[in-house]
């Protein structure tokens, strides 16, 4: 019912390097369904906030000038420190 929209990337498996983004949107549906809207807004709000400050994976920082490109579990780190 909640999973990502993309498909497994096994070639990426244990490079800390994908952008978890959608897993995590996945993650805020499934609250949103159980009626946890405030923890789904809260996350969909840090998410927000770390893509506008340009803290993001290497998809998107060659989409975006002035990027910090950072890994996987940075991404993470900076969507919770922005909660």
């Amino acid at each position: 019912m909640f999973e990502a929209t993309h498909g497994s990337a096994p070639k990426y498996a244990g490079q800390d390097k994908v952008n978890p983004s959608s897993l995590i949107l996945s993650g805020v549906m499934l609250l949103e369904h159980l009626g946890w809207k405030e923890a789904a807004e809260s996350i969909q709000e840090a998410l927000t906030e770390t893509v506008t400050q340009r803290t993001v994976t290497y998809d998107l920082a060659r989409q975006m000038e002035g990027a910090t490109e950072v890994k996987c579990s940075q991404f993470a780190e900076a969507i919770v420190g922005n909660m």
